[in-house]
């Protein structure tokens, strides 16, 4: 995983570059660049295969390409022998030059043989022209600005919002050519709202469990490859848990990390799972007062997320990918992505089958703006790169020939998941009720008091420059009843909440955050008073 940069035309600058690169800087480990008339191109890479080899921007043997790298192809093993037996020689044992061959040998259509999760500029050196893709998911970022005579590419919006020019995003599952002095023409190589059609559902539930458990086992598999030790993301809850099962079973070297207050369901069931598995286990005890506006700040200057709750979220977040980097861990996998694949989420199940598909298809189009770009955000911006199993493409194929009554049944989300899995998990995380990570965690109404400054501090990035902060859409769809056009429409109508829905959220925070204050205070006053009247008795 890295970060990327570049510009490319006859009025790229060298300074403004270089300020674009540095800013990259958290995502990776070293800086690496090449520099020529009309093409300035860099690297903040993070080395994860072949560590020493796969040196970016990397260039092809005849010297016509250049390419700039960000993500994991997790078959490159595969299309490297059938390139070799095609013909071609291969310097490293990296997915990087994998990527570039693939596409020497088949063009635009090498994006379709990629399984993993990227994001990439391919740099023709003659003509200035740049072919750009994405992963299906968009579990990795691009995004694109011009400038007079100018195109500019990036791994995050941070690095763009210098140029003061509208910023643009390569949509997931998209590929095309851009024109350093034109246009930026981008289609569909993958289309979220057609996958699995004209395949048969499958709703026996033997087969449905047999085929989740083959798909997920797989998909953990070819992430947990890797000599570095690999960290889990825990919260204790079903995706998780079975992310740190996999990883006790298929890597030798793994270590789980938690946060959460003390007293959370989160810490409690987390410690449990790692003591019961023998796994190293790293808990950040933060109690709710710890989250300061210093840390509400700093979540949305690296997540640039543009909803309410998910800049929530990267706060709880934060502190994680924080100590996986102290601890030196750079390969983590998260349980990101299993609920709206599998249906776990309530909205799901408060309609009809027809609008369940609409709401499930809806939220994994806009997964690449919510929460992947959380978790990308949050994990990079400490050098850290997460990868998200529950979103390989098998698997949300595999969940689109799922019917609604094998993902809710018996009043358990996920409950295919947990048929799937039933010898894997232990009763007490199988039967766990599915909670928010922020809200199990114990810290999510604290950093709730600083919700009205949200849309000030994100504008204060600039990030409006690719879009401003809008209402969560999941409290919009709520209030119009789970009907999808309507709340789509409310959103465009009335995009931030109103200075009156701020007051009454702050007033309901207030409330939860003044709780544990009245309890210390009245505590040892309460305690006085018991032991006077034992004494006076």
């Amino acid at each position: 995983m890295c970060g990327i940069a570049l510009s490319i035309g006859t009025e790229a600058d060298p300074a403004l570059f270089r300020r674009m690169l540095a800013v990259l800087a958290p995502r990776g480990e070293v800086t690496e660049t090449r520099q020529e008339h009309g093409l300035l191109a860099g690297v903040r890479r993070l080395r994860v295969v072949d560590r020493e080899r796969s040196v970016q921007p990397w260039v092809s043997p005849d010297e016509r390409h250049v390419l700039c790298y960000n993500g994991e192809v997790f078959n490159h093993h595969e299309l490297r022998a059938e390139l070799t037996r095609l013909g071609h020689d291969f310097r490293t044992a990296g997915d990087t030059e994998v990527v570039l061959t693939a596409f020497r040998q088949w063009g635009e259509e090498a994006v379709r043989r990629l399984r993993g999760e990227y994001a990439f500029a391919v740099v023709e050196r003659a003509t200035g022209r740049a072919y750009l893709a994405r992963d299906p998911l968009g579990v990795k970022p691009l995004y694109w600005s011009r400038g007079p005579g100018c195109l500019h590419l990036a791994s995050e919006v941070k690095a763009l919002v210098g140029h003061g020019a509208p910023i643009s995003e390569v949509p997931p599952g998209h590929h095309g050519w851009a024109e350093p002095d034109g246009m930026v023409r981008l289609r569909p190589y993958v289309d979220l709202l057609t996958l699995g059609a004209g395949l048969p559902m499958i709703d026996d539930p033997d087969e449905a469990a047999l085929l989740v458990r083959v798909a997920l086992t797989d998909s953990m598999r070819v992430r947990l490859d890797t000599d570095l030790t690999v960290g889990v993301v825990l919260s204790g809850g079903l995706d998780s848990s079975l992310a740190l099962l996999h990883a006790t079973q298929l890597h030798p070297d793994c270590v789980a990390v938690t946060v959460g207050a003390p007293d959370s369901p989160d810490v409690a069931y987390a410690r449990r799972l790692a003591a019961d598995l023998g796994v190293p286990h790293e808990v950040v005890e933060l109690r709710p007062r710890d989250i300061r506006l210093a840390d509400v700040r700093e979540a949305i200057r690296i997540s640039e997320l543009t909803e309410y709750g998910d800049i929530i979220n990267a706060v709880v977040s934060m502190p994680i990918f924080r100590r996986l980097r102290e601890l030196g861990v750079k390969v983590v996998l998260t349980g990101d992505g299993s609920d709206e694949v599998f249906g776990g989420y309530p909205m799901y199940h408060r309609v009809g089958p027809e609008r369940s598909r609409r709401l499930f298809l809806h939220r994994i189009r806009n997964l690449c703006r919510t929460e992947l770009q959380r978790v990308d955000r949050a994990s990079m911006g400490h050098g850290v790169e997460a990868r998200v199993p529950f979103l390989d493409l098998s698997v949300v194929e595999l969940a689109m020939r799922l019917p609604l009554d094998l993902k809710l049944r018996d009043g358990q989300e996920k409950w295919i998941v947990r048929r799937a899995f039933a010898d894997l998990l232990p009763d007490y995380v199988r039967r766990r009720p599915k909670n928010p990570m922020s809200y199990s965690s114990g810290l999510h109404e604290r950093a709730r008091l600083y919700k009205p400054l949200f849309a000030r501090l994100h504008r204060s990035f600039g990030y409006q420059l690719l879009e401003p902060v809008r209402r969560d859409f999941d409290s919009v769809l709520s209030r119009c009843g789970n009907d999808l056009d309507r709340a789509l429409a409310d959103g465009l109508a009335r995009p931030d909440y109103t200075v009156l829905e701020h007051a009454r959220d702050l007033v309901g925070a207030a409330k939860w955050n003044a709780v544990p204050v009245v309890r210390r205070l009245v505590g040892p006053r309460t305690r006085a008073l018991s032991q006077a009247s034992g004494e006076a008795e």
